[in-house]
C-alpha cells in the first residue's frame, strides 16, 4: 500500500470541507491523507520569515499569557490571535514595500506553530509550580536554575507529543476543536482578506485602547509625581476599581474587599470564558465577600487566625477574606475537577489500551509514506533524555528530590501527558488541575513534610501534559491543511527558544520577591498557585495547621465540587441551571471587583451575540483578545519602568 515519492500533491490552500477519513480503514488513513491532503514541498512553510515572525509573536503572547495568569490564573489561546495578527502585519509589510510576497497559508501555519510553543510551554510552570514556590518559601528561584527549567520542561512537552500525534491525529482521528477552529482561521484568512483585516483592525485599536487604560491607572500618575509636574497631571489617573459605599455589621463594605470594577482586561477575559461560568464567579463573590466574610469578622476568626500566624493583621481587609477563602475555593477546584476526571475513565482506557500502537509502526519498513516527514521516534528519544536529565538533575540539586523520584515524575508526566491528550482530543478539555493534583496526591504520600519536592514534581507532570496536549492541538491544524509535521515540529522548537529568552527575565521583574504575589498582594493574587501552594501545605502539615472554620469550608467547597459534575453528568438537563465548579472555587481565590468584572463582559458579548450573531462571531474574540494583550503588555513595560527607577 505504498506510495510513490512523485505522486503530486495539491498546492494550493485546500477550500473544500476539511477530509473526514473516519470511513476508511485506520491502516489506510495515513496514506490517503498523504495523496489527498498532504501539500508536499512545494508550498512555502518553515521559512525564515515565518520563524522570526511567530518568534516574535509568541514572544508577545508569552508575556500577555504570564500576565493574565499570574492575575486569573486562566491560560488563554494565542493561536487564533497570532495567526490574525501575523496576517494583517504581514498585509501592512506588503503595502509598505518592506515585504514582496505575502505569506502562504502553510507559512502563516508555522508561524502559529512558533507563536503558540511560546504562548503555552514556557509560562504555564510559572504561574503555577514557580509561583507557588515562592508562596511557600518567601524566595525567588535563582535565574539560572529557572531558566533550565522552564527550557526543559517545555522541551519535554514537545518531545512527548511526538510519539502521539500519529496515532491520535494521524490513525484516530480525534477532533482536537481547537485545532479546527485554528485551521479554520488561517483558511479564511488567506481566502478572504477583507474578513481578515477587518478583525485585525479591530484587535490592533482594542490594543491600543487597553494599553492606554493601563497606562492611566498606573502609569500616569506615578510618571507625572516623579517628574514634579503640576497636581492636575497627577491626578489625571482612573482608579481600578471603585469601592462600594456603606457598611456592613458597623464595618465599612471596602474593608470587606466589595469594590466595582473598572480593569477592562478582566472584562474581556469574562467574554472569552463566557456567561455561565461568569455568572458562577459573580455569586461566589458576593458569598464570600458579603456573606461569609462579615460573618467570619463578626464571630472573631480573623482575630483568632492572627493569633495563630495566618494573618499579619487582626483587622478585617480583603487579603485576609481571600486568605480565608483560599481553602474552600481550592477544594472545591479539586475536588470538581478530580470527579470530571474520573467521569473520563473510557479516554483513560483507551489512552492506555493505544499505548502500544503508539511506538508501534503504522505500516511494514520500507513501505510508509510518511517516513520522510513525520517526527521520527529518535527525536523523542533524545529529546525526553535531555529533557528529563535535565529536570532530574535540577530537581535533585536544587530541592533534594532523590535520583529515582525524579526519574519517576518524568514516567508520571509521560503517562499522564498520554491521558492529558487524549482527553483534549476527545473534548477540548486539558485536565491540567487534575494532572497536578494526582502527582501532588501520590508525592504527599511518598515523600510526605516536603512541600517542595511535593510542588516541583507535580509541576513535570503538569507542564509536560499542558504543553503536549496544546501542542497536539496545533499539530492538528496543520494536518487539516496538509502542512509538513517535521517542520512544523521544528517551528515549535524555535518557539520554546523565543519563550524562554523572553518570559524567565520578566518574571523577576514582574515578581521581585514574594510580596508581589499572593492572596494579600494587591499585584498578582495568583489564583492557580496559590491552590497548588494550599495543596502541597496541607500534605506537608496536616489539617491540624489550620482554623477550624477553615476545615468547614473545605468540607462544603469539596462537596460542591463533587456534586456539580456528578449533577451534569447523570442529569444534563440540569447543566443549564447549575453553576460551574471552576467559576465558583475561582471566585474565592480572587477579589470581589475581578469576579464581577468578568460578569459585566460576559454580559456584554451575551447580549451583543443576542443583538448581533455575526458581529458577535467576527468581533468579540479580537476585540477580547486585544484589550487583553495590550493592557497586559502595558503592565509589563510599566513594571520594567519601575525596575529602570524612571517610575
Amino acid at each position: 500500500m505504498g506510495m510513490s515519492s512523485e505522486v503530486p500533491h495539491a498546492t494550493e490552500a485546500p477550500q473544500q470541507a476539511f477530509p473526514n477519513l473516519l470511513g476508511i480503514p485506520e491502516e489506510d488513513r495515513e496514506r490517503v491523507w498523504f495523496e489527498t491532503v498532504y501539500r508536499g514541498d512545494s508550498v512555502a512553510q518553515l521559512t525564515p520569515r515565518a520563524v522570526i515572525m511567530g518568534m516574535a509573536l509568541g514572544s508577545i503572547m508569552s508575556l500577555s499569557n504570564l500576565y493574565v495568569g499570574l492575575k486569573t490564573g486562566w491560560g488563554l489561546g494565542v493561536a487564533i490571535t497570532s495567526c490574525i495578527l501575523s496576517y494583517a502585519v504581514w498585509e501592512t509589510f506588503l503595502k509598505l514595500g518592506l515585504a514582496k510576497t505575502p505569506m502562504t497559508d502553510l507559512e502563516n501555519n508555522c508561524m502559529q506553530s512558533a507563536a503558540s510553543s511560546a504562548g503555552y510551554s514556557t509560562g504555564g510552570t510559572m504561574v503555577s509550580a514557580i509561583a507557588a514556590y515562592l508562596i511557600i518559601t518567601k524566595h525567588n528561584l535563582p535565574f539560572w536554575v529557572l531558566f533550565f527549567w522552564t527550557a526543559f520542561l517545555a522541551l519535554l512537552g514537545v518531545a512527548i507529543a511526538v510519539p502521539m500525534k500519529r496515532q491520535m491525529i494521524n490513525r484516530e482521528q480525534l477532533m482536537f476543536p481547537s485545532g479546527v477552529a485554528a485551521a479554520e482561521t488561517l483558511r479564511s484568512l488567506h481566502a478572504a482578506g477583507g474578513e481578515a483585516i477587518l478583525k485585525a483592525r479591530a484587535l490592533f485599536r482594542m490594543m491600543g485602547a487597553g494599553a492606554a487604560i493601563k497606562w492611566f491607572v498606573e502609569g500616569q500618575g506615578a510618571l507625572m509625581a516623579r517628574l514634579n509636574a503640576p497636581a492636575f497631571l497627577q491626578k489625571l489617573v482612573i482608579p481600578s476599581d471603585v469601592h462600594i459605599p456603606g457598611s456592613i455589621a458597623g464595618t465599612p463594605a471596602a474593608a470587606f474587599g466589595l469594590a466595582l470594577p473598572i480593569d477592562p482586561m478582566m472584562m474581556a477575559a469574562g467574554a472569552i470564558v463566557g456567561l455561565r461560568t461568569s455568572l458562577s464567579m459573580a455569586i461566589g463573590a458576593v458569598a464570600l465577600y458579603g456573606v461569609i466574610g462579615p460573618i467570619l469578622h463578626v464571630t472573631g476568626v480573623f482575630e483568632e487566625m492572627h493569633v495563630l500566624g495566618a494573618l499579619t493583621s487582626s483587622a478585617v481587609t480583603a487579603g485576609a477574606v481571600r486568605k480565608w477563602g483560599l481553602w474552600t475555593g481550592s477544594a472545591m477546584m479539586v475536588s470538581a475537577g478530580l470527579t470530571s476526571f474520573a467521569f473520563q475513565w473510557k479516554s483513560v482506557a483507551r489512552a492506555f489500551g493505544g499505548l502500544s500502537k503508539i511506538f508501534g509502526k503504522g505500516a511494514p519498513a520500507g513501505d510508509d509514506p510518511l517516513e520522510a516527514i513525520e517526527v521520527p521516534t529518535s527525536w523523542f528519544l533524545v529529546g525526553t533524555a535531555i529533557a528529563g536529565t535535565g529536570c532530574i538533575v535540577i530537581m535533585h540539586n536544587t530541592w533534594d528530590v532523590p535520583y529515582h523520584w525524579g526519574l519517576v515524575s518524568i514516567g508520571f508526566a509521560f503517562v499522564l501527558s498520554l491521558v492529558a491528550c487524549r482527553a483534549t482530543g476527545e473534548t477540548d478539555i486539558t485536565p491540567i488541575g487534575a494532572m497536578g493534583k494526582v502527582t501532588q496526591l501520590f508525592y504527599g504520600v511518598t515523600m510526605p513534610q516536603n512541600a517542595i519536592a511535593n510542588l516541583m514534581t507535580a509541576g513535570v507532570t503538569a507542564g509536560a501534559a499542558s504543553s503536549s496536549a496544546d501542542l497536539l492541538t496545533d499539530l492538528k491544524s496543520g494536518y487539516l491543511l496538509g502542512a509538513n509535521p517535521r517542520k512544523q515540529t521544528i517551528a515549535q522548537a524555535f518557539g520554546i527558544i523565543a519563550g524562554t529568552l523572553v518570559v524567565v527575565p520578566v518574571w523577576y521583574v514582574l515578581v521581585p520577591d514574594a510580596s508581589a504575589i499572593g492572596s494579600e498582594s494587591k499585584n498578582f493574587p495568583a489564583p492557580a498557585a496559590e491552590v497548588w501552594a494550599a495543596v502541597a501545605k496541607l500534605l506537608s502539615n496536616g489539617l491540624s495547621s489550620l482554623h477550624p472554620t477553615i476545615l468547614i469550608g473545605m468540607g462544603v467547597g469539596a462537596a460542591i465540587g463533587v456534586l456539580i459534575p456528578v449533577l451534569e453528568k447523570f442529569l444534563p438537563k440540569t447543566r443549564n441551571f447549575l453553576p460551574s465548579a471552576t467559576g465558583l472555587g475561582l471566585a474565592f481565590v480572587i477579589g470581589f471587583a475581578d469576579s464581577m468584572a468578568f460578569l459585566i463582559g460576559a454580559l456584554a458579548a451575551h447580549f451583543y451575540a443576542k443583538r448581533s450573531p455575526k458581529d458577535a462571531e467576527r468581533y468579540v474574540v479580537p476585540v477580547s483578545s486585544g484589550i487583553i494583550a495590550g493592557e497586559s503588555i502595558m503592565g509589563i513595560i510599566i513594571a520594567l519602568l519601575g525596575a529602570f527607577k524612571i517610575l
